[in-house]
């Protein structure tokens, strides 16, 4: 007797190519209550059972997650309410159709064969629809299919060989979903509240003004503007090396300085002459070796995306998409997956087979499978699996399909070029080193011959550039052709390619491989960043407020530790070794202790939070258009030595604090922040002997007295290029701030007790605190009166 299965694929696309591949093409097709999710009927034999089928689809997640109504409104309830408010899954008005369809089928079947994709959030999917169909027929038996392609053989043997849905994938996906919603609706509300009204936001009018907070889509952003900052901290320093050429007459060699460089002109100069008076160099070493170049690991989704990024300048977004579809059409395997080797049974000899039709890449597949040829090699083991889904490989051969865009033959051509690389041999050549002494000192250079190209005969993307050396014996002796002290200077790191992005993000654990292309959309939509030509992101101002406002207030929440705790609770739910209620309390309760302690933090430390923004952003001034800016009271204090190209010169800001900012602003955003005690301030014709590059000029200071140390005097003049004792020690201090009223708090308490002990061991009556120096996680400009940080209690 034959059984009703109603079998439910993730897509409109993927419903009908299964059907087309089950019944070989003969299938019927009805509508739906959903125009675009269409109902095929045919018949099919399960393991000796025949079977009525009826495949249909969804469109993605059929249900969504929200709080109640109540919580919904954003000025109906605190924020920090949003970490237990009560939340609800549903299905939305435009997904009811595709619901009504559900149950309709399900009525009237025995068996539901659930045809999600093969990742966490497909199982999570499955069990939406599982929800749906058992709410209407309790007696379903449910069925999981597994498969990485849409190709016959796939498709049938996943027919064949059906299992049980998993529930702890679901389950991590649920924990995370909520710990997600609720994180980013809480901070989301606290800190577009907080600044709206305070700062002109870089919106149209028609734009709602949301400054988005996500768990993930923070750390992505820090570290743009880490990176940034890295940039902008770095100050260039003058090197000298000592370069050494020799020509033959066949060959010629460049030899490097084995000391690398000097940044002191005196030593390099002395050593250069010696070399200069004895220039006669004497080969002591000579040395040969086979070496290898190696292909690389099979294809994962990371490594698709930076070296689709790398090779072909496409964005994570744009890569995802086309290899989507390119999946979808049955031309790839699932491109959503961690693994980077193939198992010993997979056939791996087939799939090459099928690409020796290809006009451009065929003969180079016929020799891979030719045993005469010895080209073949079994991939190398990445040590990365998902358990789920094969590397990313070709499926089906193509030469390029008539509906095809741009990026799907590009994206196709890199997924068969890398695989028909992974399973070649090495390339190999013979690399030399010759290395000569002169007037003691050392100098090498290389050589490579390349004998066998291998791999890199397919794989286009790579190179190994060869270059010969002349023929030299031990012992030796030659005068260089040129031999010449060259100067050079330290270059900043490079700005983040997307590629540097996924690799960062995925070492720290930030998103999966699935997700990851959607956070860094999200920095590009909401305004925190921007990425040029070469795929290199930039934050905005408004990205670096944020930050900037974060990082004043403490926990690094724009770090990656928090999020990579959270994504390593929801793996161990995924495997079964966490409950997913006990992860979505432990870390729930974490984030709302933090919360709390960044509402404590801003009632002591508010203004200095908003100091550190108003860098970036325009004070809002909603009875005036015009916006406040410093004005010039004083004349040239030194020459940026950030931008190089301006001068810094004294400033008065709205607020009648002084400060000392480059004239390039905001171009460059070089700036010395004077303390509040400062009344008076003039710039003199007197320079400074210690700091450089000169001048500097020194500046008269007048304090406030009852707010500096009795030792000190009320007048100065003083440097603020960082030599000045006594301007520093002005500047550390920090009066106490009032303690706010409210509950008892271990943050307050700990806060409390580490400003009594330092007040207690220095015997002043003033709170002194050491102001913040350039580092690598501050911008240059930076300058902070700091209290302590409070540190996470977990």
């Amino acid at each position: 007797m034959a059984v009703n299965v109603l079998n439910v694929a993730e897509k409109p696309s993927a419903a009908k190519e299964i059907a087309q591949i089950l019944s070989h093409g003969d299938c019927r097709s009805l509508s739906g209550h959903s125009v675009y999710n269409r109902i095929f009927h045919f018949n099919y034999m399960i393991g000796g059972q025949p079977c009525r089928m009826v495949m249909t689809s969804v469109s993605g997640h059929l249900m969504e997650l929200d709080f109640e109504e109540q919580f919904r409104k954003w000025y109906y309830c605190d924020p920090a309410d949003l970490f237990q408010a009560p939340v609800r899954r549903y299905v939305p008005q435009d997904k009811l159709g595709i619901k009504r369809t559900l149950e309709e089928q399900a009525r009237n079947c025995q068996w539901l064969v659930l045809w999600l994709d093969c990742d966490r959030e497909g199982e999570n999917i499955a069990y939406e629809v599982v929800e749906v169909c058992l709410n209407v027929n309790r007696g379903l038996n449910v069925l999981r299919a597994r498969f990485s392609a849409f190709i016959e053989r796939e498709i049938q043997h996943a027919a064949q060989n059906l299992h049980r849905p998993n529930r702890n994938l679901s389950d991590a996906v649920d924990a995370r979903q909520e710990i997600d919603l609720r994180i980013g609706a809480s901070f989301t509300r606290f800190q577009t509240m907080l600044l709206k009204d305070r700062f002109v936001l870089p919106f149209d009018e028609h734009e709602k003004a949301i400054l988005s907070y996500g768990p993930c889509q923070f750390p992505t952003l820090g570290f743009v503007v880490e990176r940034y900052w890295q940039v902008q901290a770095h100050q260039p320093e003058d090197f000298w090396t000592i370069n050494c050429v020799y020509r033959s007459e066949n060959d010629s060699a460049s030899f490097k300085w084995t000391r690398g460089h000097l940044f002191d002109y005196v030593a390099a100069v002395s050593i250069y002459e010696m070399c200069v008076e004895e220039p006669l160099a004497t080969v002591f070493s000579v040395t040969g070796r086979e070496t290898r170049k190696n292909p690389p690991h099979p294809l994962n989704t990371v490594e698709l995306v930076k070296r689709a990024s790398r090779f072909l300048r496409f964005g994570s977004q744009e890569t995802m998409k086309a290899a989507e579809e390119l999946y979808q059409q049955g031309f790839i395997s699932y491109p959503r997956t961690e693994t980077d080797y193939f198992s010993e049974n997979t056939d791996l000899r087939r799939m090459v087979e099928e690409q020796t039709r290809h006009p451009v890449w065929g003969n180079y597949a016929h020799r891979l499978v030719d045993p005469r040829e010895n080209l073949w090699r079994h991939p190398s083991n990445g040590g990365h699996d998902d358990k789920a889904h094969p590397p990313i490989h070709p499926t089906r051969f193509s030469d390029g399909e008539p509906q095809w865009r741009n990026d799907h033959k590009a994206v196709y051509e890199l997924v068969v070029r890398h695989f028909l690389a992974c399973v070649s041999q090495p390339a190999v050549g013979y690399a030399t080193k010759a290395m000569i002494d002169i007037a003691g000192e050392q100098f090498s250079a290389n050589g490579l011959m390349v004998t066998a190209r291998n791999y890199l005969e397919v794989y286009r993307y790579e190179n190994w550039a060869a270059s010969t050396l002349p023929n030299f014996d031990l012992g030796q002796q030659f005068i260089p052709t040129r031999l010449t002290l060259d100067a050079g200077r330290t270059q900043p790191p490079p700005l983040l390619s997307e590629a540097d992005l996924i690799a960062l993000m995925d070492k720290e654990g930030i998103g999966t491989d699935a997700t990851m292309h959607d956070h860094i959309k999200k920095l590009l939509d909401r305004r925190y960043a921007t990425k040029d030509a070469q795929t290199r992101f930039c934050p905005t101002n408004l990205g670096e407020a944020l930050v900037m406002g974060y990082d004043t207030m403490g926990y690094e929440l724009w770090k990656p530790h928090l999020r990579s705790i959270m994504e390593r609770d929801m793996k161990a739910v995924s495997d079964g070794i966490k409950v997913k209620e006990n992860v979505l309390e432990t870390c729930l309760q974490q984030m709302k202790t933090c919360f709390l302690d960044r509402q404590w933090v801003f009632s002591l430390r508010g203004k200095h939070v908003f100091f550190g923004i108003s860098f970036y952003l325009d004070r809002s001034n909603r009875s005036q258009n015009q916006v406040p800016e410093a004005v010039q009271v004083g004349g040239i204090v030194r020459r940026c030595p950030m931008c190089r190209e301006a001068d810094m010169v004294l400033k008065r800001r709205p607020d009648s604090k002084f400060m000392v900012g480059c004239r390039n602003f905001p171009q460059c955003k070089n700036v010395v922040w004077l303390p509040s005690v400062v009344m008076e301030a003039t710039v003199t014709a007197h320079t400074c002997n210690s700091c450089i590059p000169a001048p500097v000029y020194k500046i008269d200071f007048k304090f406030k007295r009852a707010e500096i140390p009795p030792q000190y005097s009320i007048y100065h003049t003083g440097c603020v290029g960082g030599c000045d004792i006594v301007l520093n020690d002005i500047m550390n201090i920090y009066r106490a701030p009032p303690a706010p009223s409210g509950s008892n708090s271990v943050f307050l308490a700990r806060l409390t007790e580490t400003l009594c002990r330092e007040r207690t061991s220095t015997g002043s009556s003033f709170w002194t605190w050491p102001w913040c120096c350039l580092s690598k996680t501050r911008p240059p400009w930076w300058r902070c009166w700091e209290i302590p940080k409070p540190k996470p209690a977990w």
